[in-house]
């Protein structure tokens, strides 16, 4: 078998965990990552189906479950801060036993300790250009010295710059979908006990999710597509969260007095990367490069997913590149697919438009619970056929 030579740009859990499974192979990674650290902020993720599977390949499924938030249950808020509904979520751990939440940090973390004595990692740099030719990719970095890579992989995330030096501009590809998103961890003041507590008025949302540390806020409205906006600036992103839920009351001043204050604020459109080819040559994407679902489709999962996949697929045809990606995007594109179509779906319930759609949300979101653990109650207790 031939051993690869790969340069995966970003050290998130795409790259990470792509890091890993290249080396299980017998292929050599490098991975670059622009940040001067590992990225700790961001929203619980899910780790669910195909990339249960993966996990606990790897060994990690303790860890994990460790560092899991071990909620109790949902709580929906009004706009004034009064319950409406509430649901356990013992109820959905018992449909789905192979799921674990956990924090986002926690994950990446993990990830990069399984993969980072089996790979060489660059901190602090980032990839400027990429020549490719038949037998390899020639990379110059910002700070590194040029290196020659057989194959070079972009897990670089919704603004990807692999994506834009080897496809084109973001705007090709990346669509709006109608929201933002901001997350920040909280102070511990600020505790939602071990319920998640979602508040919503028409149009917007902000949830606190309890955490083993800090608790976790997340900001989501729609919002027409800000014709100024820059990913990258800290201090717009906290102008807009304050202009836009300012006017909320129950919690919402002493959680936008954090945001203020924070220095680990995320904030970004949530968005689909559609793509006709996840390849270009030697140069491919993964994650949320490639086929973003970007909030509301279990993105973490499909970049666990996707990464072995695509180790698996260079590991049957590692001097056949081609066919390699082609077999790739071909199988995990068979999970993204119904992913993406239901990114608005799901958005219209967690953040409906209106008051009617809150209450019918929370309404039919307590019926189905009740209906549901009513089934498991008379489970429990029928008698064995005889």
């Amino acid at each position: 078998m031939g051993r690869l030579n790969v340069l995966i740009s970003g050290a998130g859990i795409a790259g990470c965990t792509l890091a890993y499974w290249l080396a299980r192979h017998g292929h050599s990674a490098t991975v670059v990552e622009r940040g001067g650290a590992l990225r700790s902020s961001g929203s619980p993720v899910d780790i669910r189906w195909a990339a249960a599977r993966v996990v606990e390949q790897m060994n990690l499924v303790p860890r994990l479950r460790e560092a899991s938030t071990r909620v109790a249950g949902m709580t929906f808020l009004d706009q004034a801060g009064d319950a409406r509904a509430r649901v356990d979520l013992d109820v959905r751990r018992s449909i789905d036993s192979g799921h674990i939440e956990l924090p986002r940090g926690d994950l990446a973390t993990a990830l990069h300790d399984a993969s980072r004595d089996h790979a060489e990692f660059i901190f602090g740099d980032s990839i400027v250009s990429l020549a490719q030719d038949g037998r390899g990719v020639d990379v110059t970095f910002k700070q590194s010295l040029p290196r020659r890579f057989d194959l070079v992989i972009g897990a670089d995330g919704l603004h990807s710059h692999v994506r834009r030096l080897a496809f084109g501009p973001e705007a090709g590809f990346v669509r709006h979908a109608g929201l933002y998103v901001a997350t920040l961890p909280l102070p511990r003041d600020i505790d939602p006990g071990r319920d998640i507590i979602m508040l919503n008025a028409p149009g917007r949302s902000i949830t606190l999710h309890p955490s083993r540390g800090h608790p976790l806020a997340a900001f989501i409205f729609w919002h027409r597509e800000i014709g100024d906006f820059d990913h990258s600036d800290t201090e717009q992103h906290k102008r807009i969260v304050v202009a836009t839920f300012g006017d909320l009351a129950w919690k919402v001043p002493q959680i936008l007095d954090a945001v203020r204050a924070s220095g680990e604020l995320y904030f970004d459109s949530v968005s689909r990367v559609q793509m006709t080819d996840w390849a270009r040559g030697r140069i491919a994407l993964l994650g949320d490069a490639s086929s973003c679902v970007s909030l509301f489709g279990d993105g973490s999962s499909l970049a666990i997913a996707g990464a072995s996949t695509l180790a698996a697929a260079l590991a049957e045809s590692p001097t056949d590149h081609d066919r390699a990606f082609r077999q790739y995007q071909a199988r995990h594109g068979k999970l993204v697919a119904p992913k993406q179509k239901n990114v608005s779906l799901v958005a219209s319930l967690l953040v409906p438009k209106t008051r009617f759609g809150i209450s019918l949300r929370n309404r039919a979101v307590s019926a189905a619970f009740a209906t549901y653990s009513a089934v498991r109650r008379v489970g429990r207790h029928r008698e064995p056929s005889r």
